[in-house]
């Protein structure tokens, strides 16, 4: 009975352990939403949601990862009305990925 109960004790203590570093791993890597590129520049990002609402503008990070169409671009290279995958952490976009609209 006591192995039962000690076995029991391990496999919950291992899935909290494997729950929070997965919880970790996802408030590390930031938050992500995608919507449509308004315009593209001087450090900030204007976009919509999907649906062309809610404009809204990012600052984006000197550093940040920038990709259009997969291929490494820069800020200014992105195109009014692509698709845009934006991550962002402490208010700052992190990582661009822009496809060309369909």
């Amino acid at each position: 009975m006591v192995t039962r109960l000690l076995i029991a004790f391990v496999a919950v203590a291992a899935l909290a352990v494997v729950t929070s570093a997965s919880i970790a791993k996802e408030d590390a890597a930031g938050d992500t939403h995608s919507g449509v590129v308004v315009s593209a520049g001087a450090g900030k990002l204007t976009m919509t949601d999907k649906d062309g609402k809610n404009e809204h503008t990012h600052d984006v990070a000197a550093d940040a990862k920038i990709s259009c169409d997969g291929k490494e671009c820069k800020l200014e290279d992105l195109k009014k009305g692509a698709s845009v995958k934006v991550t962002t952490k402490d208010k700052k976009a992190i990582k661009i990925e822009a496809k060309k609209k369909v």
